[in-house]
């Protein structure tokens, strides 16, 4: 029987090799990472990250999983809302961007109750109902096999507990969908290249939006899992969309 490919960007790839190809990207781009957002969004995926965090409502006693943390800027929203009686794991599959996520949140004062874990969001090591909140920004959509991540995400969630995801998605204007494909492929790569002297991986990066699952279909992937109470909102017509889902038994 022969492996069955999935997509790197606009490549098909055997499954076996993807997690190794988007760490190779991550690699790449992880000391400029902060400073390519801030110009490829014009500083809008600030104000997306906090209107995310204002919808997770936050308690101050809770066990939060912020999966894909990446540089942690979720995870510094996240902390300012945390107790001590609260428990915070900050996580991404990339030791690289994982190491800058914990030397920002240290930089920034949070110093407790926060743990960092090197995770891949297929196979989470915890024990079932373990977490009231589980976050992934702008990090699903490199995920292998999503399916099997979201039902990882179910089993670790309390019973009542809820996910949310951050991420690129489908545009719904016509005009607008044709202005940011000409930005997506014609000027992000030229960014890459001239600030973080890699055009190679923001062309994947822009590919990989593309290749996501769109807003319905997404909510369709966590209502199988059993998600439940599922919303969806979009910001900027649908350049991005933060998916809510609850487990409810």
């Amino acid at each position: 029987m022969t492996e069955k490919n999935t997509h790197f960007g606009f490549k098909e790839i055997p499954i076996s090799e993807k997690t190794e190809r988007v760490a190779e990207v991550f690699d790449s781009v992880a000391t400029r990472y902060d400073h390519m957002n801030d110009l490829m969004s014009g500083g809008l995926h600030r104000l997306w990250k906090r209107y995310a965090i204002e919808l997770l409502s936050v308690k101050p006693h809770e066990r939060i999983l912020d999966l894909a943390a990446g540089t942690a800027d979720l995870s510094r929203l996240i902390a300012r809302n945390l107790s001590d009686e609260g428990l915070l794991i900050t996580s991404d599959i990339n030791a690289n961007m994982l190491a800058i996520g914990r030397n920002r949140l240290m930089d920034a004062g949070h110093l407790k109750p926060i743990h960092y874990a090197q995770i891949n969001a297929e196979q989470l090591p915890f024990q079932a109902d373990t977490f009231d909140a589980i976050t992934i920004g702008f990090g699903l959509r490199n995920v292998t096999l999503q399916d099997v991540a979201l039902a990882e995400m179910y089993r670790v969630l309390k019973p009542g507990g809820r996910l949310l995801v951050l991420e690129f998605s489908r545009v719904k204007s016509p005009v607008l969908k044709s202005l940011y494909d000409t930005y997506s492929f014609k000027v992000l790569p030229i960014l890459g290249k001239l600030v973080a002297n890699d055009a190679d991986s923001y062309q994947y990066l822009a590919e990989s939006i593309r290749k996501h699952p769109d807003q319905d279909t997404l909510k369709g992937m966590m209502q199988t899992v059993g998600f439940r109470q599922c919303r969806v909102a979009n910001l900027l017509g649908g350049i991005v969309a933060i998916h809510r889902g609850w487990k409810i038994l």
